[in-house]
């Protein structure tokens, strides 16, 4: 990384909890962990077929300031990012510089249910 980041977007990290839903399965809620000050980039993309024909998908880069491991604020793939009604499902972290100051998470934007 040469030039400075620009951490300009808010995200809110989240994880799952799951919870019995009172009729013998499982609901999974999100619980809101901190919020990140990010830089998103477009990744790669890819095209792909759906049900409905031609699907197009794109990968984001989102970097944030590095967390301890093992510290609730490290993101990991089984969380997501939210900025308002966005959601960003993470789908692998990696270390962005060699003194391990930031992190990228590569992630897909995904609907809200």
């Amino acid at each position: 990384m040469s030039a400075a980041p620009q951490l300009t977007r808010a995200l809110v990290l989240e994880s799952p909890v799951t919870a019995p839903d009172g009729a013998g399965g499982f609901a999974t809620d999100w619980q809101a962990l901190g919020t990140h000050w990010a830089e998103i980039r477009a990744g790669t993309g890819r095209e792909r077929l759906a049900a409905l024909g031609p699907s197009g998908e794109v990968r984001l880069r989102i970097l944030v300031r590095a967390a301890p491991h093992g510290s609730d604020r490290r993101p990991r793939p089984d969380q997501r990012f939210r900025e308002g009604a966005r959601l960003f499902r993470i789908l692998a972290v990696a270390e962005a510089d060699v003194q391990g100051r930031y992190l990228i998470c590569t992630a897909q934007e995904e609907l809200p249910a």
